[in-house]
């Protein structure tokens, strides 16, 4: 034990070395949507919005999307058993647009979740050869069709997916959202994905997921997610591993999004999900989360415990601030891309230990069926070691 306390500072440092070089490489490699030349020719787009009590968020949603300079495109919102006023107000918008078309959710099947239901009815209703999800929070610029539909014909994808600008308010969303921006840029090294067709190195972020309707269909669409929590992640690995071609881009000119709306629900909604993007897999999962809270927590703390005289035997100062500067251009590089406030990246250990706790309650609470979404009861997965 002794031994590998003695080397744990400089495994440190180099694993956080090898984050700093994912980063550098994802900041020249993901592109913007507004970096492509514009296409020449502009296939009919499906806008497929799933709204659940969105009545706080579905309008200016849906006017941001009416007023798109694109040819040729329509928007179709599925209103998913709304206990509030979401119905109602997108029936007033219909009225103002014959570009929009309102559905009423069926039923929920047996083993199937919610929002993928609403997805997949939303699907068999578009007319589109170009399928673009996304969510009821987000808000779009005008030229988000015509730029990321240039991008996916001049990267020959079948699917786009974007993160966008994650727009975070109170102090509790500023602390945990952005964790997310850095654990793209700091672990999925996108090039290495692309070059290798690996799946498991890329994510899907379902607030902007640009499918080829073909692609779609020829993965099993929402059928074949029908009861996994993170359906955008799993689209996007069964896309590359039916040899599809997925890009990820950067849409925060075009899009932005409040994820959560304070601190409990920003909770809550990682809570739903962390444990399943390890696919319920139990030792991965624990032995993940446990390297990175030493691997980003143990460095600060080191400063901090030398800075009142208590130093940490094994853990030499030097290591100890140089594998603190290196988290804080880890988190840096991803915050300045992301668009969130720089000086966030002073409180990483705070916000990085907040993620850990909501990690470990993802994994209790799924494991013992607590978890639910917006009214809905999730039945516990079939969790593997």
């Amino acid at each position: 034990m002794s031994g590998y306390l003695d080397h744990q500072p400089q495994v440190i440092v180099v694993f956080l070395a090898l984050g700093l070089l994912t980063a550098l490489s994802n900041h020249l490699t993901i592109r913007r949507f507004d970096q492509y030349p514009r296409a020449s020719v502009f296939p009919r787009v499906s806008v497929l919005i799933p709204a659940r009590n969105e009545a706080d968020n579905i309008e200016a949603c849906v006017r941001s999307l009416l007023i798109q300079d694109y040819p040729d495109f329509e928007v179709i919102v599925l209103d998913d058993h709304s206990e509030d006023e979401t119905r109602l107000l997108l029936a007033r918008l219909a009225r103002t647009s014959n570009r929009l078309r309102v559905l009423d959710g069926h039923p929920l099947p047996d083993g199937w979740l919610g929002k993928h239901w609403a997805c997949h009815q939303l699907a068999q209703a578009a007319t589109g050869d170009l399928l673009l999800f996304t969510d009821a929070d987000t808000r779009h610029a005008p030229s988000v069709l015509r730029d990321s539909v240039s991008a996916l014909l001049a990267e020959r994808a079948d699917l786009v997916t974007a993160f966008p600008q994650e727009r975070a308010v109170t102090w509790g969303e500023k602390l945990i959202i952005p964790v997310i921006g850095f654990g793209i840029f700091s672990f999925l090294p996108v090039a290495l994905a692309r070059w290798l067709n690996l799946p498991s190195l890329t994510v899907t972020i379902g607030q902007f997921m640009l499918f080829r309707r073909a692609a779609f269909e020829a993965i099993g669409g929402y059928e074949a997610v029908h009861d996994h929590l993170v359906d955008d992640v799993m689209l996007g690995r069964r896309i590359i591993q039916h040899g599809y071609t997925w890009r990820l881009m950067d849409g925060t000119r075009h899009v932005s999004c409040r994820m959560y709306r304070g601190f409990w629900q920003a909770v809550d909604g990682f809570t739903k999900n962390i444990f399943a993007f390890f696919d319920y897999r139990l030792s991965l999962f624990v032995v993940a989360w446990g390297w990175m809270a030493v691997a980003f927590l143990a460095p600060p703390f080191a400063v901090w415990a030398n800075h009142f005289d208590v130093p940490i035997p094994f853990y030499p100062l030097s290591l100890a601030w140089l594998g603190t500067l290196e988290a804080l251009l880890l988190w840096g590089i991803a915050y300045w891309r992301f668009r969130f406030p720089l000086p966030l990246v002073l409180l990483y250990p705070v916000s990085f230990a907040l993620f850990v706790l909501i990690a470990m309650r993802s994994l209790v609470y799924t494991l013992l069926g607590q978890s639910s979404w917006k009214g809905r009861d999730l039945a516990p997965p079939v969790w593997k070691w």
